[in-house]
């Protein structure tokens, strides 16, 4: 199954999730989730853990089949019965370990597995390639010719996003992108996933920061335990929010966050 050439419209759903489950034996890992994801919009999926996103991205980059429920990809119905359908239908996924080659170069990482020319390599239009991608994605990478090995945590991010990018997929998914980086280099990959969303890709981000989810998610949703918990714009309330992931009522929440500022007040040395 390979995806249609057709970019899709600004705004235009690409992904739709509709009473998605999944269970692992009698362990229910995901129970009705409805989800949509459209052209040229960052969806955040945020929640305790345990609270079913990775299990939901596994499921939408084809590790996973769902139990019961239907996706739709471009208006269609799809099945996503392994990691090569959902790549070839234009779904995208960057995991955490970001599964770059170390001792590669840049070039050799974007290029891993998907050469130009599998019998002798175009190395020259390899790098030529690269070189354009990474302009327009403003990346600071000093040289296409740099090993891995010698690159930030948001470089190596970046090269990762990159090479998900020459597959000319619709939406990218990517786990915790800024987990671990510093101020500089979180402030670079955010930067990146504008100009990604900038490009008319639908994209999913999880993470657990919420000021990183705040600066670039159009939406962000909420589950917990296995299940929708709430759609929320990035002005929404801490309270409202943390009230969504815990399941705890608002008052709850701030009574709690009232109670946590009392107990920290205190004598100041």
């Amino acid at each position: 199954m390979t995806h249609s050439t057709r970019p899709p419209e600004q705004g235009e759903t690409i992904l739709s999730l509709k009473g998605v489950s999944k269970k692992f034996g009698a362990v229910s890992a995901l129970t009705d989730i409805e989800l949509d994801v459209r052209a040229g919009e960052v969806v955040a999926l945020v929640g305790d853990n345990g609270a079913g996103k990775s299990t939901l991205v596994k499921v939408l980059a084809g590790v996973h089949q769902p139990t019961s429920g239907t996706v739709e990809f471009m208006g269609r119905e799809v099945t996503l019965d392994n990691p090569a359908t959902a790549l070839n239908l234009g779904i995208a996924t960057v995991f955490q370990d970001l599964a770059l080659c170390e001792n590669l170069d840049v070039v050799a990482n974007l290029f891993l597995g998907h050469e130009l020319n599998p019998l002798r390599l175009n190395e020259v239009q390899m790098e030529v390639r690269a070189w354009t991608l990474l302009r327009e994605l403003a990346a600071r990478i000093p040289s296409v010719r740099e090993p891995v090995a010698s690159l930030s945590g948001g470089q190596r991010q970046t090269v990762a996003i990159a090479r998900s990018l020459l597959l000319d997929p619709k939406i990218i998914m990517l786990d915790e992108p800024t987990a671990a980086l510093g101020v500089a280099q979180t402030a670079e990959v955010l930067n990146l996933i504008e100009r990604v969303r900038d490009r008319g890709l639908g994209v999913i981000i999880i993470s657990h920061n919420m000021e990183d989810v705040r600066a670039v998610a159009d939406r962000i949703v909420v589950l917990r335990l296995g299940r929708n918990s709430g759609i929320f714009t990035p002005d929404a309330s801490n309270h409202e929010l943390v009230a969504a992931i815990t399941g705890a009522t608002e008052n709850a929440v701030s009574r709690r966050t009232q109670r946590k500022a009392v107990e920290v007040e205190g004598p100041r040395v």
